[in-house]
């Protein structure tokens, strides 16, 4: 399995952009963001996501970004994006000069959630890994790209057969950053099957 970036595709050309083989930088666009109804109300879903499809059902993509984000809500990061209304994503939000929120959104038949960590404001590189086994997903980051931590592991109703997935950067408020993402991974599912509560019925992955 191989990340190729000669495959990928936007939803939401950002206005600045360079891919090379290697890295991929992106501008963010000011009040530019993806969140669906929940609690705010709002519905955002303008951010620029650059992705790829695949119909492998497991396996595990991993890559390294790099931001200079210095403005509230800015966030660069993995995203597995459906539709405006099914969608999971990963990424760091700029707070303050003091702290970040490390977190992770997955939005599900049009409504968002948010669960996330604090973490300090001088960290500016971030590993995540996404691993998929059918419609369950598992996100992971690192700080290192060695060691890797559980952030979540989720559903999405509508991730059955194909689906894409890729990247993505924003910035919610009006500000602008860069975003720099390399190290591109796609290998097989790292994330090994339950061994241990069996299943109510008999569901083999």
């Amino acid at each position: 399995m191989f990340f190729d970036v000669d495959k990928l595709h936007w939803t939401r050309k950002p206005l600045s952009f360079n891919i090379t083989k290697d890295k991929i930088e992106i501008i963010t666009s000011p009040h530019t963001d993806l969140w669906q109804r929940t609690y705010y109300h709002f519905r955002n879903d303008n951010a620029p996501v650059l992705q790829m499809s695949t119909s492998e059902e497991f396996f595990s993509f991993t890559v390294k970004t790099d931001f200079d984000s210095k403005v509230r809500f800015d966030q660069c990061g993995i995203v597995l994006y459906l539709d405006s209304e099914n969608w999971l994503k990963a990424s760091v939000e700029y707070e303050n000069e003091d702290i970040q929120h490390l977190g992770s959104v997955v939005t599900n038949k049009g409504y968002s959630d948010w669960a996330t960590t604090v973490i300090n404001s001088s960290i500016k590189s971030i590993w995540y890994r996404l691993s998929r086994r059918k419609d369950d997903f598992r996100i992971e980051y690192s700080l290192n790209g060695i060691n890797y931590n559980q952030m979540r592991i989720c559903h999405l109703w509508e991730a059955s057969g194909d689906i894409q997935f890729g990247i993505y950067a924003c910035s919610p408020e009006n500000s602008s950053f860069k975003a720099t993402f390399t190290d591109f991974k796609m290998t097989e599912c790292v994330w090994q099957a339950h061994d241990g509560q069996q299943p109510d019925e008999d569901i083999t992955y």
